[in-house]
């Protein structure tokens, strides 16, 4: 049975831009599952309190269609429509035990709720 190649596309930090502390915890938990060569997966779904939210996966790679976004020594994947969301958007990381975790800093919200975990565009 032979594998069929992914069909995606290379993107750029215009889309989406990882900055020092999100590359260095992301290439961490990489390593940990054993896929250094992996990717963090950003979507954006229906739901939150204010009716868009973050959803976000390690995976192995691109699926079909996905856009491939090399920056700061690690990969995001993003899906064509969470990409019409996130365009422009940082991602970082927090140690904070609160609010700890990823964080996208998304200039297309124009709502965003007060626990930073969803927003409307």
């Amino acid at each position: 049975m032979s594998v069929a190649a992914v069909n995606y596309k290379v993107g750029n930090e215009k889309l989406v831009r990882v900055l020092d502390a999100a590359s260095a915890h992301l290439r961490g938990l990489l390593e940990k599952q054993g896929r250094p060569e992996g990717a963090l997966r950003i979507a954006v779904i229906g739901g939150g309190c204010s009716g868009l939210q973050y959803k976000m996966d390690l995976v192995d790679g691109p699926r079909d269609r996905d856009i491939l976004v090399p920056s700061n020594g690690v990969n995001v994947v993003i899906d064509p429509k969470s990409a019409l969301f996130v365009s422009g958007s940082e991602l970082d990381w927090s140690d904070d035990l609160q609010q700890g975790g990823f964080k996208v800093s998304n200039p297309n919200a124009v709502v965003t709720c007060s626990c930073g975990e969803s927003f409307a565009a």
